[in-house]
């Protein structure tokens, strides 16, 4: 393995949360606190030539989160908020710079119109579209019944209303951010349209959840697309990247620490990714629920608050086997898919 071949990680230590920390001129590193396993999100603050700033991706909105924002900005005033993609970690404070900053929004449209539609889409118990969705990836049974009688996550509870109207960011676009010229790329799989902006001249990339290192990004299905192919789009998206990736550029992450080495990372994504396909090939040699896949994918079994991302995942990697038309899919009398690879005529093998 050669020297650039490898992961470096520019600082071995994450700044504390809500004290920003500069990791190039005009650019700061804002962590702030989640409440789950994932327990932080970053957020960057890129400062403009006339003293505003430009904020990619918020946090959730909360109490903490605005007083964490407002002692980091020390008075600075937000003209632009850039939201990477539509989850409500670097979505959720978007509409209250708009509020209190006037801010201008920028987003990818499906981002946008994602973060639009599920805030509206408030529920105090599953709607029968995603209880039949749980059903058919084969849900615990308990899992279930306890998820039916409770109020399910509403992207309302963590994410300020949006005003409409924003500004799009698109493929291929070159955009000013910092005093910066920018290249937007978009990626999908953990997310559909998710912005990344690579530095023009320089060695600087805004990942946000496409471009992680040591965890991967969740690439979950869900009931408002279930015959969707997360899996699929992720590996396509690796693929593209690794074309423009080079081992210089200092990616800056919405998780974990910011790292050099790219083109491994995304090797080391794609076969995360391929390993656990392969290993569900075998495990299918004899039909299964998604829910019974967690141990080929995840290589061990998953309980308690990672369990509903562990089945969202799981599901997204059989339906991947089934859109490669290497495995079938039917429909129990219990309403749960059950996936199993076909069998190959032994003549045409």
């Amino acid at each position: 393995m050669s020297g650039n071949d490898t992961i470096r990680y520019e600082w071995q230590d994450a700044p504390e949360f809500g004290a920003s920390f500069a990791v190039a001129e005009g650019i700061e590193w804002l962590r702030l606190p989640l409440p789950m396993k994932l327990d932080h999100v970053n957020c960057w603050i890129l400062t403009e030539p006339n003293g505003s700033v430009t904020v990619v991706d918020t946090g959730f909105d909360s109490r903490k989160t605005r007083d964490m924002w407002v002692q980091a900005l020390h008075g600075r005033r937000v003209s632009r908020v850039l939201v990477t993609h539509h989850h409500p970690d670097h979505v959720g404070l978007a509409g209250w710079f708009m509020a209190e900053h006037g801010a201008e929004l920028l987003m990818p449209r499906t981002a946008y119109l994602m973060a639009r539609m599920l805030l509206l889409d408030e529920q105090e118990r599953p709607s029968p579209e995603t209880a039949a969705f749980w059903r058919a990836c084969g849900m615990d049974s308990e899992v279930l019944a306890t998820r039916l009688e409770e109020r399910p996550f509403n992207f309302a509870d963590v994410v300020h209303p949006l005003p409409l109207g924003f500004n799009r960011l698109v493929e291929d676009q070159m955009i000013q951010i910092g005093g910066r010229w920018w290249h937007v790329h978009m990626g999908n799989g953990h997310a559909p349209e998710h912005a990344t902006l690579w530095e023009e001249d320089g060695p600087l990339v805004l990942g946000g959840d496409q471009l992680l290192p040591s965890i991967s990004p969740n690439l979950g299905l869900y009931a408002t697309e279930p015959e969707g192919d997360p899996v699929g789009d992720f590996l396509i998206s690796c693929e593209t990247f690794q074309g423009i990736a080079t081992p210089d550029r200092l990616v800056l992450p919405g998780h974990k620490l910011p790292f050099r080495g790219l083109p491994l990372r995304l090797r080391q994504l794609t076969e995360n990714h391929t390993g656990a396909l392969d290993r569900l090939r075998t495990h299918l040699a004899t039909s299964h629920s998604a829910g019974e896949c967690f141990q080929p994918i995840f290589k061990r079994q998953i309980t308690g608050g990672e369990y509903g991302l562990a089945l969202v995942e799981a599901v997204a990697h059989c339906m991947h086997l089934w859109h490669l038309g290497e495995a079938d899919r039917h429909e129990d009398d219990t309403g749960t898919w059950q996936f199993v690879m076909r069998q190959r005529d032994a003549k045409r093998a």
